[in-house]
């Protein structure tokens, strides 16, 4: 099977498996608004998606005052928190993740979220036992730093090319470049799939349906 290529997957999570792409997007607008700041684009915002939150909401809102930053992030929590329960997994990501699972893959998660956030997503039911580890951008290096592959790698002692990243945006295919890593982009997130070529990419996907179909096809 295709998967046996790799004994570690390292997902991203938001816009990944989490179809919260929009959401976040909007968050992050609704956060620079209430400080005063430049209300970004919906391209300027989603674009942010996946590096720690600091670094996001500076990258997003440049003319907010850097004091006014923790300003920016409380409000940002504020709105997603009044949003969180709307964020569901995309339509197949259970199945693919159970039949990863199946064949004994390390399943992990690297993303841009904090500890706490990914923590209280991860209490889903249906997740639960799903994951070996995982890291976030609080209690390690943000996107694009390699650090969140290295820790994983380390933590299962699996070489860089048994490793796999997969993720939405150009921040998680540069970690995985950074790390020695292949990995895969999905062109369903925050993302264009147009700029993905340039970090090598072994398959784009445009669907959970072709991410499965790719990973657990026969070799």
């Amino acid at each position: 099977m295709q998967a046996r290529r790799f004994d570690l997957i390292a997902f991203d999570w938001d816009g990944t498996l989490f179809d919260s792409t929009a959401i976040i997007t909007r968050c992050i607008q609704e956060a620079v608004r209430d400080v005063g700041g430049t209300v970004p684009t919906d391209a300027a915002a989603s674009f942010v998606i996946g590096m720690a939150l600091p670094q996001a909401l500076a990258h997003a809102a440049p003319d907010v005052p850097r004091e006014r930053y923790p300003d920016l992030a409380a409000r940002y929590r504020l709105h997603y928190m009044r949003h969180q329960n709307d964020i569901v997994l995309f339509a197949g990501v259970l199945e693919l993740l159970r039949a990863l699972k199946q064949q004994q893959i390390l399943l992990t998660v690297a993303t841009g979220k904090s500890r706490r956030g990914l923590d209280e997503a991860l209490r889903v039911v249906e997740l639960q036992g799903l994951f070996d580890s995982s890291r976030t951008a609080d209690e390690t290096a943000g996107k694009p730093h390699p650090r969140m592959l290295h820790e994983l790698m380390r933590e299962f002692d699996v070489a860089p090319e048994r490793t796999l990243m997969v993720g939405d945006t150009t921040h998680d295919l540069q970690m995985a470049l950074n790390a020695g890593c292949p990995s895969v982009g999905v062109g369903y997130g925050a993302h264009p799939h147009g700029e993905f070529a340039a970090l090598q990419p072994l398959f784009v996907a445009h669907s959970v349906r072709e991410l499965h179909d790719w990973l657990l096809a026969p070799a």
